[in-house]
């Protein structure tokens, strides 16, 4: 899950720690495809030692991605998430460990949440499909138009955990791709590989962090090992900090917003599914050869900097004139513990601290003024000082009603701002009072008794056929008040102006001159 607003909020306060990535392609020489030669030094002048994969952060944009079609069956989803292995392995090409780890039995505080998660997201799921439905049944009764709604199996990412078939298959067959790739490939030869699927329990950012904590222990570590971890969590940036590493990197897709969805009814890009029109599609090429194809732009790749962070950090949490000597990793360990307060996996935020309204920087200050009076910091070896803690909560507690105070006025001012602008908007539809309208109204020059163009013909023969039944029925409901007002007598004087449409007349009320009778004569 991570923690919301977090990385984009760090990415602007330190832009220096992103850097993007290179990345070499494969060449294709007489329909043979040649595959990148990772034993060559990397291209991003930097030399990875262990490459870490926080495989749930694969498994699911490869099986259900959002931004391209889904696979069709299962083996299309392990043949996506093995170019996703090799592209991550030929930007990183770690050269001694390569550590995969899947989810395995959550903590009970994570098991709650995903539980909550999923009834959320099946919920949301019928309701969408009904509201389809109901839009498509509008879109087609005012002749739109729309294709066939294919009756497609849905993929339920619910088997994405622990135990269900579809990951003891996934570890088959990633056991079978590590063995093909270290027989085949030569890039994998010195790298020892480690899989920890789903029947280890544990999350696998924390399976990731327990491995490395153990191998510091070791008597042949190197402290200059350059370690890489791929993951879009970004409480993967706090687990990377509280390690401690000088060499530390995080790898994960580089996030672009506003990316077009194609509407779930038409499939066609540029509006949403509550604004579908039900027009026709477009031609997509000469002769509509790119017609089933979604314009797909390749995701790119940035490296998240840690060690640059850390040079940040130590600019900012160092203190002067302290009552205690100054550790710079102790008070790594206090920034991080902070960060929890404005939300975390497992732990709520406090209402007064939203990441977006500055609540890191406030808490950091709030920190560098009172680590003075507590006599040491908030943390050691992982054990809290709950004292000390107790005295940053006061201090954000005398905080708090400003915070509110400036939250309401905010918000009432947007709701003023949005209010005006409603009333421009229509203003502006509707134009300024003194302007005639109907047939009187103003038009441009040239554009008089020129027609105005006919987007939608279903659409404007609808909107035609349903005006003139209003019409109709608003004639037949005066014409009856009209009747009620007479006493029930039809035959109204000349001085009665309602109108007769609508109504039944009589036998002696027709235009046609009466025939005469013809009366047969009888032969003499």
């Amino acid at each position: 899950m991570g923690v919301p607003a977090f990385f984009r909020w760090l990415s602007r306060k330190y832009p220096s720690i992103i850097v993007h990535s290179v990345e070499e392609k494969g060449k294709e020489c007489n329909g043979v495809r040649i595959p990148v030669d990772t034993t060559k030094p990397n291209p991003n002048e930097v030399e990875f030692d262990n490459l870490y994969l926080d495989m749930n952060g694969i498994i699911h944009p490869c099986t259900h991605p959002e931004d391209k079609p889904a696979p069709k069956n299962e083996d299309e989803m392990m043949v996506a998430i093995f170019e996703y292995i090799d592209r991550l392995f030929n930007i990183v090409r770690p050269r001694r460990v390569l550590y995969m780890a899947i989810d395995g039995v959550a903590p009970r505080a994570k098991m709650n949440q995903q539980r909550s998660r999923r009834f959320r997201a099946s919920k949301e799921g019928v309701e969408l499909a009904e509201e389809k439905h109901r839009i498509r049944e509008e879109i087609i009764q005012r002749g739109g138009y729309l294709p066939p709604d294919e009756i497609k199996e849905r993929f339920d990412s619910n088997c994405i955990t622990p135990g269900t078939e579809f990951m003891d298959n996934l570890a088959q067959c990633l056991r079978y791709y590590v063995a093909d790739r270290l027989s085949n490939d030569p890039g994998w030869k010195s790298v020892t590989v480690f899989l920890s699927d789903a029947s280890v329990p544990g999350e696998g950012e924390h399976k990731i962090m327990d491995f490395i904590r153990r191998q510091r222990g070791t008597p042949n570590h190197d402290p200059n090992t350059h370690h890489c971890l791929c993951g879009a969590d970004a409480d993967l940036i706090m687990l990377g900090l509280a390690t401690h590493e000088p060499n530390f990197t995080i790898i994960r897709e580089e996030f672009k917003p506003n990316k077009p969805r194609p509407c779930a009814l038409c499939g066609q890009l540029g509006h949403e599914i509550k604004d579908c029109q039900g027009t026709a599609r477009e031609k997509q090429g000469q002769h509509d050869e790119f017609a089933d194809t979604m314009p797909v732009s390749e995701q790119e790749f940035i490296f998240i900097r840690l060690s640059v962070l850390r040079e940040y950090l130590a600019r900012e949490l160092t203190m002067a004139s302290l009552p205690f000597p100054f550790d710079f990793e102790r008070s790594i360990d206090d920034w991080v513990f902070m960060c929890f307060f404005v939300g975390n996996d497992f732990l709520p935020h406090l209402p007064s601290l939203e990441i977006r309204e500055g609540a890191i920087d406030r808490l950091v200050n709030i920190y560098k003024d009172v680590v003075h009076k507590t006599g040491g910091y908030l943390t050691q070896n992982g054990y809290v000082n709950l004292e000390r803690v107790e005295m940053i909560m006061q201090a954000v507690g005398v905080a708090e009603d400003n915070i509110f105070k400036k939250r309401k006025e905010d918000d009432e001012n947007f709701k003023r701002r949005m209010k005006e602008k409603r009333k421009r908007m229509k203003a502006e539809q509707h134009g300024p009072a003194y302007l005639t309208t109907g047939q009187f109204a103003p038009q441009a020059l040239g554009r008089r008794d020129r027609p105005e163009p006919v987007q939608n013909a279903r659409h404007q023969a609808y909107d035609m056929r349903m005006q003139a039944r209003e019409q109709n029925n608003k004639d037949a409901a005066q014409s009856l008040k009209a009747m009620m007002r007479n006493g029930g007598n039809s035959s109204a004087g000349p001085s009665d102006r309602t109108d007769s449409r609508g109504m039944k007349r009589k036998a002696d009320d027709s235009d046609s001159e009466p025939e005469e009778l013809m009366v047969p004569c009888s032969p003499k």
